[in-house]
C-alpha cells in the first residue's frame, strides 16, 4: 500500500465514521452483536477551530454477547485530546506550509480558538471572554512527532507504483541539536518528476555507510536501483564510494552550482597575480577583466552542447597565461561534468536538488527544536511527504521559476492524488 493509498483508507475511514447511524453503533465493534444497550454516557469539552470550546456528550453503550462496554466514536474527535481534529491538521499544516515556529503556531492557534491575545489585535473592539486557551508549543511539537512515526511507519512502500526513475539527484542539510550536535539530513529526488524519496538523518556523509542506509531506505520505499543511470550530486566523498562499490553502472553527474563555488577562490586568485603591486581603479579593472575571461571560458566549458566544443575550450584555458590552474581542476572532473550531454542519461540534472531544502529551512527551528536524530528525521520525514503532495506555485516570482507550476509531485510522477491530502497521509 503506498502513501496515496494509506491516505486514501484513512480519509474513507473518517468519511465511514461520520456517516455512522445510531442504530449502526447499537452493533458491538468488538463481536458483533446486536444485543446491546445503552450504558451512561460522559461529556467532554475539545476546543474546536470554528467554534471554541464546545461540551460534547458521548454515549457509552453495553453489549451482553461479550459483556463489554464501548464508546461511540466521532470523525472530528481525537480519542484522548482536549482539541478536535480540526485543531490537530490545522497545527501541523500551519507549521508545515506557514515555514514559522512551533511557538508562533501555537500562540496564533490559542488566539483562534479563545478569542484572546493576537485576536484582541485584529479586533480592538473585543474584549476577552469565556475559556481561555492554553495550548502550548510543546503539544504541538508532540502532534507533529506523532505526525512523523506515522511518516516513519510508511517507509517500506511508500512510492511503490508510483515512480520508476532513471536519474536522481542527491543532497544534504546540515542541523544543528540539542548540545550543539550536528547532524546532516541526506536527501535523494527523481531529476524528472521531483518526487522526493524518504530521508536519512546521520551523523556525517563523508562514508559510505550513511548513503548506503540512504539508498537502501529508498529502495524499500519503491525505488528500483537496478533501473538507475545517472546521480547528480555535489562531489561528496561518501558517495562516490558507495556509488564505486555497490552501483558500479551508475554515472555520477558533477554539480556545477557546487563546481563554481569551490572554482571561486582560484578565480580570486588569479585574479590578484593579474593586478600584482596595481592598486586604485587600475586594479580593479583588471581584477574585473581577468575575472570575466577565465569566468567566460568557463561557461564554454561547463555550458557546452558537446564534448568537442569542451574540450576546446578547456585547451583555450589550459593556454591562458592564469587558466592553469583552473583547468587542470576542470580537466579531472571534465566526464563528470557533462554526463548529461549522452543520450542514455537524458533527463539527468546539471545541479544537486539544493533548492529542496528551501521552504525546510524557512522554520525558525532549523532543527534545534527537534532535539534528537530521531525527531529531526521524523520531521524531515513528514516534509517529504509535504512536500511530494503540496502543488508547486502557479505563478513564477521575479528571480524563481517552477518547473512544473500548479502540480505536485506526485502528478508529475503519474499519480495525482486527487481529494488525498499530505494530513490524510499522515493519519492527522
Amino acid at each position: 500500500m503506498n502513501i496515496i493509498e494509506r491516505g486514501r483508507a484513512h480519509l474513507q475511514s473518517l468519511v465511514a465514521l461520520a456517516k455512522r447511524t445510531v442504530w449502526d453503533w447499537k452493533r458491538c465493534p468488538m463481536c458483533g452483536g446486536t444485543r446491546t444497550s445503552c450504558w451512561g454516557n460522559y461529556t467532554r469539552n475539545p476546543w474546536f477551530l470554528d467554534r471554541g470550546r464546545q461540551a460534547v456528550r458521548v454515549q457509552r453503550h453495553k453489549c451482553y454477547a461479550c459483556n463489554k462496554t464501548y464508546s461511540e466514536q466521532s470523525a472530528v474527535l481525537v480519542r484522548g485530546s482536549w482539541y478536535a481534529r480540526d485543531v490537530h491538521r490545522c497545527a501541523v499544516d500551519h507549521w508545515q506550509h506557514g515555514s514559522t515556529s512551533l511557538r508562533r503556531t501555537a500562540e496564533l492557534l490559542r488566539s483562534w480558538l479563545g478569542h484572546q491575545e493576537r485576536w484582541l489585535l485584529w479586533r480592538p473592539l473585543d474584549s476577552e471572554s469565556g475559556a481561555r486557551c492554553y495550548l502550548a508549543a510543546s503539544t504541538v511539537h508532540r502532534w507533529l512527532d506523532g505526525a512523523g512515526k506515522t511518516a516513519q511507519a510508511s517507509v517500506d512502500g511508500q512510492l511503490v507504483g508510483i515512480a520508476q526513475t532513471q536519474a536522481l539527484g542527491t543532497d544534504g542539510l546540515w542541523a544543528k541539536l540539542k548540545g550543539q550536535a550536528q547532524r546532516v539530513v541526506l536527501l535523494v529526488v527523481d531529476s524528472v518528476s521531483g518526487l522526493v524519496y524518504p530521508p536519512l538523518v546521520a551523523k556525517g556523509e563523508a562514508s559510505a555507510g550513511p548513503w548506503q542506509r540512504l539508498f537502501e531506505r529508498a529502495r524499500r520505499a519503491g525505488l528500483d536501483l537496478d533501473a538507475l543511470r545517472g546521480v547528480t550530486s555535489d562531489g561528496a566523498l561518501g558517495l562516490l564510494a558507495y556509488l564505486r562499490r555497490s552501483l558500479t553502472w551508475v554515472q555520477h553527474q558533477r554539480c556545477v552550482w557546487h563546481l563554481w563555488r569551490n572554482l571561486g577562490g582560484e578565480l580570486a586568485k588569479a585574479a590578484r597575480q593579474a593586478v600584482g603591486e596595481l592598486t586604485g581603479d587600475a586594479a580593479e579593472s583588471i581584477r574585473q577583466q581577468t575575472r570575466e575571461e577565465l569566468g567566460g571560458l568557463i561557461h564554454k566549458i561547463m555550458d557546452a552542447k558537446s564534448y568537442e566544443q569542451a574540450e576546446a575550450a578547456l585547451a583555450t584555458l589550459l593556454g591562458h597565461p592564469l587558466g592553469a590552474p583552473i583547468g587542470q581542476l576542470l580537466n579531472e572532473q571534465l566526464d563528470r561534468v557533462l554526463v548529461h550531454l549522452l543520450d542514455y542519461y537524458k533527463g539527468l540534472q546539471r545541479v544537486t536538488p539544493e533548492w529542496y531544502w528551501r521552504d525546510f529551512r524557512l522554520r525558525l527551528s532549523h532543527g534545534r527544536n527537534h532535539r534528537s536524530d530521531q525527531r529531526l528525521e521524523r520531521a524531515s520525514l513528514v516534509w517529504a511527504i509535504y512536500h511530494n503532495f503540496e502543488p508547486a506555485q502557479g505563478r513564477s516570482e521575479r528571480k524563481r521559476h517552477y518547473r512544473h507550476p500548479g502540480q505536485s509531485a506526485l502528478e508529475m510522477a503519474g499519480a495525482p492524488p486527487g481529494q488525498v491530502s499530505y494530513l490524510d497521509a499522515l493519519g492527522v
